[in-house]
This record gives structure tokens, sequence and C-alpha cells, in this order.
């Protein structure tokens, strides 16, 4: 049931920098199929680090008894521009040059990524759809989709996410970047270039994807007699490489500085005006334990967006509870879609 194509954009794309990419590869993924009106799409925006396979990193909410139900639902989920999973990215070849993009990659934002996801959508056939929905970084991608384009979707889902990147969350990837920028081979124009260092940008980022508590409850000593080799520094030292096996540092570069240029407001009279474009019926959903994206930003998007919904869940695992509490996403999100038809039955 889960198909994967891609879809190659042979013209020049102008990107919001002023810069642009002289042709386009999209990976993408879709699972199910589309009803007789195409009334079922649920897109999927996928976070930093993901992937368009939405099945490997948050199967508990995709598949057969699930919430999104293949024999229910058509889902489509689009691999990032810049990343390292079949889309354009710094590893792909330029046509102008004939060699990889490397440090000559252009400046990428999160318009640009919901421009290009809306070229698979035309691709398609795809008119309307009934859910949009992310997390994190794909939540940011989401809720600017619903602003640039309000009439194409009935539904917003936005999990961990804001309008506009706050400057604690821009810190924590600044200090991400100067790790991989302290490794001596980042400068150089190979695919393993920065790996050293990005294997310690992850680690940071882990910090910031987690939380206090989370780290007492899964990664404290049993014994008092423990000096060194501690679970906590096995821990750092383990994400970091795992990381380092499956992503590239330009990769973590580009899509970092992405996530950073987060401001629907950018160019539509700020933020609070360009939410109240937003027609689709919206849940902004924070997790409690968020240091990230602390839930004071979702319940700003669910004041300023026109008849949103602000839920929230409580996690000991912080931002990333949005890839481990499949239970009580589907809970609220279940209960989201239940309300919304109450709504409109009474109407």
């Amino acid at each position: 049931m889960v198909t994967n194509k891609v879809y190659h954009y042979k013209k020049r794309f102008e990107l919001e920098s002023g810069e642009y990419l002289s042709e386009l590869q999209l990976f993408y993924t879709t699972y199910g199929k589309l009803n007789e009106d195409r009334s079922n799409v649920i897109w999927v925006c996928h976070a930093f680090s993901g992937n368009s396979d939405f099945t490997e990193w948050w199967g508990g909410l995709f598949g057969e008894g699930r919430l999104y139900d293949p024999e229910k639902h058509f889902v489509v989920c689009v691999n990032m521009p810049g990343g390292c999973y079949g889309s354009t990215g710094p590893l792909s070849e330029n046509p102008e040059t004939g060699k990889p993009y490397y440090h000559d990659f252009p400046l990428l934002t999160n318009k640009d990524m919901v421009r290009s996801y809306d070229l698979v959508r035309r691709h398609l056939g795809i008119d309307r759809i009934h859910t949009v929905i992310g997390c994190s970084m794909g939540g940011q991608q989401a809720i600017e989709w619903a602003v640039m384009d309000p009439d194409r979707f009935d539904h917003l889902v936005a999990i961990g996410a804001n309008a506009k990147h706050s400057p604690w969350a821009i810190a924590f990837n600044e200090t991400q970047r100067m790790a991989i920028e302290a490794d001596q081979t980042w400068k150089e124009d190979r695919d393993d270039a920065g790996l050293g260092g990005m294997k310690a940008a992850r680690a940071v980022g882990l910090l910031s994807y987690r939380n206090y508590v989370c780290y007492e409850i899964k990664q404290h000593e049993t014994s008092d007699e423990v000096f060194d080799n501690f679970k906590a520094s096995s821990y750092q030292q383990y994400q970091g490489l795992k990381m380092q096996k499956r992503f590239n540092a330009f990769s973590y570069w580009v899509i970092s500085k992405a996530m950073d240029t987060q401001n629907v407001g950018r160019n539509r009279g700020g933020v609070i005006n360009a939410l109240k474009r937003i027609k689709a019926r919206s849940l902004f959903l924070g997790i409690d334990n968020d240091i990230l994206f602390p839930v004071t930003e979702q319940k700003f998007l669910a004041r300023h967006v026109p008849d949103a919904v602000f839920d929230e869940i409580d996690s000991y695992y912080g931002h990333d509870g949005f890839l481990l509490e499949f239970e009580k996403l589907t809970e609220a999100i279940g209960r989201f879609y239940e309300e919304t038809q109450a709504k409109k039955r009474s109407a």
C-alpha cells in the first residue's frame, strides 16, 4: 500500500531569497487510495530529520484500524528539498556545474518547502485536502501552507509548532551549526564533510527535544558507585552516531536554516494578520513539557486563528512526545474531528 515516487520539475524554481534551483526533484510517498470525489486526502509534512515514509516514524497514527486508515484515506508526504532522502539537496548534482552543490546550495525557507509540495499536489491532480498535518518543523510548514492557500484545506492539525520561530529555538539551531563549523572537515567539498560536528550537533539538539525530567527517568544511574561512562553520556553518543549514519551535515545545515525562517507574518502585515487568513478548522496541539516549542506558542496560534482549538497532551518526553505518544495523539486528534462534526451538525 505504501508507494514511493519521484516528481521531476524541469523548470527553474525561484526561491524566497531571490536565489533559485534550476530544476527540482521531489521524492514522495503515498498510502491508500483516492476516493471517488477525492475528498479523503491527508497531507503529512514531516519533521526536521524525518522522511516521506510516515509509516516508519509515525506508524502509530497510520495503518489499518488506526486514526488514518488506508482503507479510508489517501495519505501523501513529500521529502523536504534540502534533505537527503531523495528530493534535491546539497549532495545532488547542480545541473549548471555538473558537480554536487555542497556549500553552494541556496537558502531555503519553509515557504519554499510548501511551494514545492504544492507542485506535487498539482501533479497528483488533488484540488481539496481534507487535513494537512505536521509536527515540529512539519507543523510550521502546515501552518504556512494554510496561510498561503487558505481555500485548499478543510482541517489543519499542527503539533508542537509555531507561527514564528523563537530566539530560543534559533539559538539552539545556531549552536548546532557552530558544532558543525568546528569540524575541521566542514569546509571541504565531500559527502562526509562535517559529520563529526553533526554528531555533536545532534546531541545538542536532543537536549531541546527532551528535558530534565525525561533524562532523570530514562538515563539515571541505579548505582551510586558509577563515576564514568554514565548512561546519559552513552545515550548522547548513541544518538549522535545514529544521525551520523543516516544524514549529512550539509542537509542538517540547510534544513535548520529553513526552520529558523519560520515567520508567517513576513510580507503579510505581521503574524496576527497572517493567521487570520486561515480558513481550515484548526487544531494546535501542544506537549506540556516541550521546552523547544512551548505550549504558549500553540495557545497563541489558537487565539489568533479563527475558530481554532488548542489542546495539550502530557508527556515527560517533551518535544519528542509527538513521535512517541501515539495513543494520546490519536485521542486528541480524534476528539477534534468529532467536535468538528458535531459543530457542523448543529449549525
